[in-house]
């Protein structure tokens, strides 16, 4: 296939893309087969009229998605036919399932925008290079009002403070709250940086039962009777990992228990932007109990390093200032300028579009490769809750995944106490493409349709 040229006319992919692209159609038409060797790189360049690295970075794309294999001193060639790949469940595309973010932009014209209002802060970039006000400059606070409004919630901005991320944010509400020794209470199977956090500061994390909806308000109340706790911990919308999301029902009755109480609550909003049907958060249904935890992580970019708190007071914001300012300073006036600046200009709405758009592509093929029952999931969610059918074992099913380049995560790191539940949490968004996914999935429904000895056979 020396004389093999892809037809990029028509896509309008960055040219790398675009043949990693081609390459993978004319797999799939049965135009390159298993064995056939890729024209040498600079020669394709010459031929298509582009440079050395692009084609370079086309066959690198080609090879991430297991169409290509590159022999050193020999050439590129093809691996197999994708109808060979997708019959055997013995070689997926290595992906990571294991990190919970939100899918990647790929739109040229989306990434354009991005760019731009990069550009645009650089402007300004000496004085972006200096300390900042901290909680955040006036800008970046109305900012934060205008993008927390989406949420119904109207706070004073002398609530308001622009963080270093949730995770910084997390840690300095709980210096707040408790001392070492307190406890805090969460849902049984809950978000893996709580529990980090709560090690680090040497509280008591103790989970609470739930059901389908969540924590329920009998064994929250039985808590606070015999724990006497210093904070509840809620990550209420599209719950990591589980994927539910409490029902304003139930959010009431949680509140109405803790204001019972006096029992704060630290609701963490991770994922409170992305589902289109709005539900009050908890800072709206009790705005005197709650800290709000808005981070941008999951609806923009986990890479801006910058959340929003709400404090349920100017009096509670002071001290937790003081353990934000000892531990961080500030968050970092660059990667927050370019967040207003996105939120302001209404790039960050077209990313949530587009975030929303892709999840959904994603869930669907879930559903479409998985067998029917075998998964717990939120048409929006990143993530799928996975209980493994016996005989399988979570250790075994991770190891298993793992042997095939798969990373999920076991139950283990989610269970605040007792002991965890045979399950995985398997990841979709982040940088692996769709049609890595779906090749994921196809490998993960061989092994949840078989016995794990029969599953293990095909490595």
């Amino acid at each position: 296939m020396q004389d093999w040229t892809p037809d990029l006319t028509g896509n309008d992919k960055p040219r790398y893309l675009a043949i990693a692209d081609v390459i993978e159609g004319d797999v799939a038409a049965g135009r390159l087969h298993a064995g056939d060797r890729l024209p040498p790189q600079r020669a394709l360049a010459r031929r298509l009229g582009v440079d050395f690295t692009t084609v370079a970075r086309g066959y690198v794309e080609a090879q991430k998605r297991g169409l290509v294999e590159s022999r050193v001193g020999s050439g590129t060639f093809v691996t197999a036919t994708r109808q060979a790949r997708a019959a055997s469940p013995s070689r997926p595309e290595l992906v990571d399932l294991s990190m919970n973010l939100p899918p990647e932009p790929e739109d040229p014209a989306l990434i354009e925008l991005m760019r731009d209002g990069l550009v645009e802060v650089s402007r300004d970039l000496v004085s972006l290079l200096r300390y900042q006000g901290f909680g955040g400059a006036q800008a970046d606070k109305d900012a934060a009002s205008a993008w927390l409004g989406r949420r119904a919630l109207v706070p004073s901005q002398d609530r308001v403070f622009v963080t270093p991320g949730a995770h910084p944010a997390l840690v300095g509400i709980f210096s707040t709250l408790c001392k070492p020794g307190d406890v805090v209470l969460c849902e049984a199977v809950t978000y893996p940086g709580v529990r980090a956090i709560s090690a680090q500061l040497d509280l008591k994390l103790v989970g609470l039962p739930m059901d389908a909806d969540g924590v329920t308000p009998d064994d929250f109340r039985d808590a606070c009777e015999r724990l006497a706790p210093k904070a509840l911990y809620l990550n209420p919308t599209l719950q990591n990992p589980t994927t539910l999301t409490i029902p304003e029902e139930r959010r009431a009755s949680l509140a109405e228990v803790a204001r019972r109480f006096r029992v704060p609550i630290v609701e963490d909003d991770a994922y409170g932007f992305i589902p289109t049907r709005k539900i009050s958060a908890f800072a709206a249904i009790a705005p005197d109990l709650t800290w709000h935890v808005a981070g941008l992580a999951k609806c923009i970019g986990a890479g801006l390093r910058a959340a929003y708190v709400v404090a349920p007071s100017a009096r509670a914001a002071w001290p937790f200032a003081a353990a934000l300012r000892a531990g961080n300073v500030m968050a970092s006036p660059l990667t927050v300028a370019l967040a207003t600046r996105w939120i302001e200009d209404g790039t960050a709405d077209i990313m949530l579009r587009f975030i929303r758009a892709e999840t959904a592509a994603r869930q669907k093929l879930a559903a479409e490769i998985l067998p029917a029952g075998a998964f717990r999931a939120d048409p929006l969610s990143f993530n799928l809750w996975v209980p493994l059918p016996a005989p399988w074992g979570r250790a075994a099913f991770v190891a298993h995944m793992r042997g095939a380049g798969l990373g999920v995560v076991a139950s283990d790191a989610f269970t605040a106490d007792g002991a965890p539940q045979e399950a995985v949490r398997v990841c979709l968004g982040g940088p692996t493409t769709r049609a890595q996914v779906a090749s994921a999935l196809d490998f993960m429904a061989h092994a949840l349709e078989e016995a794990p000895e029969l599953a293990m056979a095909v490595l």
